[in-house]
């Protein structure tokens, strides 16, 4: 039987054998002191360069995330700053479209005259502003005599009646528009409801 370091077979029996260390030979100690210090110290050394190696790399990445991290801060302000000078412009533009009839209505409200050139102001004014609309991309949802749309027009009433088709819109009490392909409000309408006749 091996060495037992000095234990007993009961001590042996409760250890952990297939983890333990086989014991030492004498020469191999001796050895191993003289020629450890050596190998170690060249083994530090060589950890200390590895490790000041690593913290290296370790702020130069740092330093890029914090570089990157400034530019996507300054980009993202940008841009909102661009989306709101944009915004702006593109409201003065609407409202610069609509100066000419303000200054129609202040002309009309200062002139002496008779109904019926006053109409024809105010009608010159309305259509003023239809034009001014128009540039901007905004159109009338036609509505009186239309089918009834859900998409575009709102039903206020249904009204019984066989003088027209049945969900036809018979009369327009708000006008709806659209800006572009986009719905701004919905025509608000009276539809005919014959379905029941």
């Amino acid at each position: 039987m091996g060495k037992s370091n000095g234990k007993t077979e009961a001590e042996m029996a409760d250890l952990d054998l297939e983890h333990e260390l086989p014991p030492a030979e004498e020469d191999d100690r001796s050895a191993g002191t003289s020629g450890a210090g050596s190998s170690a110290a060249g083994e530090n050394s060589g950890i200390e360069a590895e490790l000041q190696k690593v913290k290296a790399e370790r702020d130069s990445l740092y330093d890029r995330l914090a570089r990157a991290q400034a530019e996507f801060d300054n980009a993202r302000r940008r841009a909102a700053k661009e989306q709101q000078e944009f915004r702006d412009f593109a409201t003065a533009d609407a409202i610069k479209s609509m100066l000419p009839a303000f200054d129609s209505f202040e002309r009309a409200l200062q002139a002496k005259s008779d109904a019926a050139d006053f109409r024809g102001g105010v009608e010159l004014i309305y259509k003023q502003l239809q034009d001014a609309l128009a540039k901007l991309g905004v159109r009338a949802i036609p509505a009186k005599g239309e089918p009834f749309d859900p998409h575009v027009h709102e039903a206020i009433e249904m009204v019984e009646t066989s003088d027209a088709p049945d969900h036809e819109v018979l009369e327009e009490l708000q006008r709806g528009y659209k800006f572009k392909d986009r719905l701004l409000r919905p025509a608000m309408v009276k539809v005919a409801n014959n379905s029941g006749k």
